[in-house]
């Protein structure tokens, strides 16, 4: 009985004293862009994730092959759709050769309309062909759109990015995010005080998915409302593009379109890419820092590990 007793007690004590096991490592890829057309610093870029520095294990510049997936979400006015339509045509035709163009449509469910892989012209033929048709769908291409780049980014050592030209409102899809009055024989019903609020728990929802992947999302919105319920959403769609570490641009002038795809097609072209080994700890959250030459590049500041919320 003692002898066992003993045993007992020598095996829990093993068990005990087990160091515990190794955290995992896992390689991450953090993109980042200059918004300049300097590249020097990029072979000094430092990165570090919850305070602590990452082991840099390479680092994509804008001199690497760039798939650049371009969404077109027109559906409203014409009007408003042609500067941003011209504008792209011209900027196409001065992309460099390492900068590779898929089309894709956002009504009805995102649609590829060219691959990476498709001639420039044929893919400024489809520009010029896009209907400006149909019903809004920004807000359900964004989780597709990005779920895409992050699947092409994991298979490839190529840089990736989303840029969407939307003339989308909020008042133009399928789905009423308006917030209609639910009672309307009660002058006390909360959607009379809140009517952004179906808005706003759909940029939560949004926001979750965008935050758990690494493709930067920029975006050219031609279309720039003012009552409340479109400013919710333009304020999302912004805070959407800027969580996912990329830009946007809502132009109030037809004037200002033009600008706003030229100024979001520079800053794409100087995007890279940081390949970074991160030890696994119990943090769900990642925040990021990304430095050059003693200054802080355009980056997602934050990371969430699927099934964490934000």
């Amino acid at each position: 009985m003692k002898r066992a007793l003993a045993l007992s007690l020598l095996v829990s004590f093993a068990l005990w004293a087990e160091p515990p096991a190794a955290p995992e490592r896992r390689n991450l890829r953090v993109p980042f862009w200059l918004n300049d057309a300097n590249p020097e610093p990029l072979d000094k870029v430092k990165v570090a994730i919850n305070a602590k520095p990452a082991k840099l294990l390479r680092v994509l510049t804008p001199k690497e092959e760039l798939v650049l997936l371009v969404v077109l979400d027109w559906a409203t006015d014409l009007t408003m759709v042609d500067p941003a339509r011209q504008e792209f045509l011209k900027q196409l035709e001065s992309l460099p050769p390492n900068v590779h163009v898929a089309l894709l449509r956002a009504q009805d469910g995102l649609k590829v309309l060219a691959d990476p892989g498709t001639p420039r012209e044929d893919v400024a033929k489809l520009v010029r062909e896009a209907a400006v048709v149909g019903r809004a769908g920004l807000l359900d291409s964004i989780e597709p759109a990005q779920m895409l780049a992050d699947a092409i980014a994991a298979k490839a050592k190529v840089r990736l990015a989303v840029l969407f030209l939307s003339d989308s409102t909020i008042t133009n899809y399928r789905e009423d995010y308006t917030n209609p009055v639910v009672n309307s024989s009660d002058s006390g019903d909360m959607s009379r005080r809140f009517p952004e609020g179906l808005v706003q728990e759909k940029i939560k929802q949004l926001m979750a998915a965008v935050l758990s992947r690494e493709t930067p999302l920029f975006l050219v919105q031609a279309n720039s409302q003012q009552d409340r319920v479109s400013t919710a959403y333009l304020n999302g769609l912004l805070s959407l593009a800027r969580a996912s570490g990329g830009a946007g641009e809502l132009c109030r002038t037809t004037a200002e379109i033009p600008t706003a795809v030229a100024r979001m097609l520079d800053s794409i072209q100087t995007l890279g890419a940081a390949e970074v080994e991160w030890q696994t700890g119990k943090s769900r959250q990642l925040q990021f820092v990304v430095a050059a030459e003693g200054r802080t590049l355009y980056h997602q500041p934050r990371r969430m590990l699927k099934g964490t919320r934000p």
